[in-house]
């Protein structure tokens, strides 16, 4: 270790991608600011949100931003997301040819069946931590693995078949990444992970997950109020994967179509997609979907339609679906459904039944480590302060004074 650390001083070598994350956190410091930045780290291309050009441009990229994102590379934490690159992403993705063979290298550790299967285990297991304790709270711990055991097998020796799955496989866990890293409101980051797993899904012909990456940037763009662009992202989507579509997936980009709509106030053409979605959804065979579409389901899709409903200023309705969208087994939905019904019952005039609500949400949130929650919460203090003082606002601030997600929501 002394050697190490003598070759760092020396100016001789970095400290690699275990050591560099340590040495972040022992300062308190980012990597730039310790002087730890690699020389991609210094790329401006790294900070260019492009679709890649072929399937070692995704793989190189990809191995570029885990390894930044591993070192807190603050210009890319903090980068804003490119609306153009939405565009580019989705028209070369509609209009790619037939997917590149992944080469099959003569070098490197050799990748099995196995190996893949170990990584979709693995990500399912921080999937599920996602769901249930918010992107921030091991969104640090998903990009070590994918840098550090992931990033050398897609440098690997496998056969085209082998190297078909383990793309379709990471392509799934980068997309992972990009959630995480949008709960956390990483935008540009996460962002650019959403484009590096859309190509590793076309070069593994696996056009569904594909479409379902469309739709999570569909579903980003609303957030961050490119409604326009959302809507054209979810009938990408759609589009793209018509002949291969299942049920499930076309109820999920109707309603990402559908979220963005109603942003926009297109109140007909929300509620048209909404029942495309319903329809849908209704001729499901669950043997027949992808297993990583599972979850959504009635509940998740009346809660789509609670949001749909409070945006567009039909507050009973809102309150209707939101109602409908607890499933009990998902906790960050669950506290976004929730949120949701209590900015309703608040459009709807019923203040005390706002704060009722909102502080359920509160106790179901509370082990949320996710600055989305943090933006609904903000957005109800916004609008509880505007509908004026009430005794209710003020036993809900004195009940939730030291709710973690609350006080967050008040800086």
């Amino acid at each position: 270790m002394k050697r190490r650390i003598a070759s760092w001083e020396n100016g001789h070598s970095s400290p690699d991608d275990f050591y560099g994350p340590l040495l972040c956190d022992a300062f308190a410091a980012s990597a730039a600011e310790l002087g730890l930045s690699h020389d991609q780290l210094q790329d401006s291309a790294l900070l260019d949100a492009a679709y890649p050009a072929s399937p070692d441009d995704a793989i190189q990229t990809v191995r570029q931003l885990w390894r930044a994102d591993l070192n807190r590379y603050d210009p890319l934490l903090t980068a804003e997301p490119s609306e153009p690159a939405w565009s580019e992403a989705s028209l070369r993705w509609l209009v790619a040819p037939e997917p590149g063979v992944p080469r099959q290298r003569t070098e490197g550790t050799r990748v099995s069946l196995g190996d893949v299967a170990a990584i979709k285990t693995t990500a399912d297991m921080f999937a599920q931590l996602d769901d249930q304790f918010g992107g921030d709270h091991a969104r640090h711990a998903v990009i070590q693995y994918l840098s550090n055991d992931v990033a050398p097998l897609l440098r690997g020796r496998y056969t085209e078949q082998v190297g078909r799955a383990l793309f379709s496989t990471v392509a799934e866990a980068t997309l992972l990444a990009g959630w995480m890293s949008y709960d956390a409101c990483h935008h540009g980051l996460a962002q650019r992970y959403f484009l590096q797993a859309l190509r590793l899904a076309q070069d593994a012909n696996d056009r569904r997950l594909a479409g379902s990456i469309l739709s999570a940037m569909s579903h980003q763009a609303t957030f961050l109020g490119r409604y326009t662009q959302a809507a054209t992202l979810a009938r990408a989507a759609l589009m793209g994967i018509s002949p291969v579509a299942t049920p499930t997936l076309r109820a999920q980009f109707h309603a990402m179509e559908a979220r963005a709509l109603a942003r926009t106030g297109d109140v007909a053409a929300c509620e048209a997609a909404l029942s495309a979605a319903t329809k849908a959804l209704e001729s499901r065979n669950n043997e027949d979907e992808p297993e990583w579409i599972s979850y959504f389901d009635d509940a998740e899709l009346a809660a789509e339609a609670a949001h749909c409903f409070r945006d567009v200023n039909s507050a009973r309705r809102a309150v209707v679906h939101a109602e409908n969208a607890m499933s009990g087994s998902h906790v960050r939905s669950d506290f976004f459904a929730t949120m949701v019904l209590a900015d309703a019952h608040l459009r709807a005039g019923d203040v005390e039944e706002a704060c009722r609500v909102a502080l359920d949400a509160l106790d179901l949130g509370e082990q949320l480590k996710s600055a989305r929650c943090v933006s609904y919460l903000a957005e109800f203090r916004r609008n509880l302060s505007a509908s004026g003082q009430s005794s209710a606002a003020r036993d809900l601030a004195e009940q939730a004074g030291e709710n973690k997600l609350w006080v967050a929501a008040g800086r």
